[in-house]
């Protein structure tokens, strides 16, 4: 229960020992009332009602649908829902026959329960295929900076992470950056360690990833950008990844690399 607090009290002094004071709660006959004193009081009259259980789990499984698009088993149980996917699975197939989500496998790989909102894999569709950088390279994107722990950024969660020699993770103040879907590297900004990929090295896909950090200090999203490690190891500066930081405008530094603003 929520409590008031009523600071009324009365006081009185005893006859056995003159100068001494007792607490006496306020109320007629010296028996208090919860609506004229006492020192807490109830105040279940004044919280809101709580929602059912069936609200509370369509407003999750509707979250998940504006936050992916696409969801999937692997996806709510990343993000440690009380109840898990059987929380939200139910509410998920009704919406479905109701003709507010479709049912399919949409992510090959992932469990066959996966439903999406309307529209949500004709915009999958759309990008499915990367754009060849050797025939197109004036329609190469430009590599996404996201933190690790945004639902925008699947691996970890969703998807698995590529085969690294270093530990990448989901934490909290981590990057990843992507390109054409792919993750090129992981970086942690307190610790200044850089985990690789496979396609970190690629000769496209590699002056990308440096240039996107080093991006996010020259348009004042960050102060510096700094690496120090890779891969668990301090960082080589006759390295092919100390040429690539180099090349997208980083200096070295007392303990790597480093780009400053201005």
């Amino acid at each position: 229960f929520a409590f008031r607090r009523l600071m009324i009290v009365s006081t009185v002094k005893k006859k056995s020992a003159p100068g001494s004071l007792r607490v006496r709660p306020a109320g007629v006959g010296g028996v208090a009332s919860i609506a004229s004193g006492g020192r807490w009081s109830p105040v279940s009259d004044l919280r809101l009602g709580q929602p059912a259980a069936t609200e509370r789990a369509h407003a999750v499984a509707a979250s998940f649908l504006e936050r992916y698009g696409v969801v999937t088993r692997e996806a709510v149980l990343a993000e440690n829902v009380v109840g898990g996917y059987a929380g939200v699975y139910g509410v998920l197939k009704v919406l479905e026959e109701r003709g507010q989500t479709r049912r399919g496998y949409f992510v090959a790989g992932l469990g066959a329960a996966q439903f999406s909102v309307p529209g949500a894999v004709d915009r999958l569709r759309s990008v499915r295929d990367e754009v060849d950088p050797d025939l197109h390279p004036d329609d190469v994107p430009a590599a996404i900076v996201l933190a690790a722990t945004d639902p925008a950024q699947p691996y970890g969660a969703a998807l698995p992470w590529p085969v690294s020699p270093g530990r990448p993770a989901r934490s909290a103040g981590a990057l990843v950056v992507l390109w054409q879907g792919r993750p090129l590297v992981w970086f942690d900004r307190r610790s200044h360690h850089v985990v690789t990929f496979p396609d970190t090295l690629d000769r496209w896909a590699g002056p990308a990833w440096a240039d996107a950090l080093a991006t996010r200090v020259r348009d004042g999203r960050a102060r510096s950008m700094e690496v120090r490690k890779v891969d668990g190891d301090a960082l080589d500066p006759r390295s092919p990844i100390a040429a690539l930081l180099r090349q997208a405008g980083f200096v070295d530094s007392y303990r790597g690399l480093v780009v400053r603003a201005g």
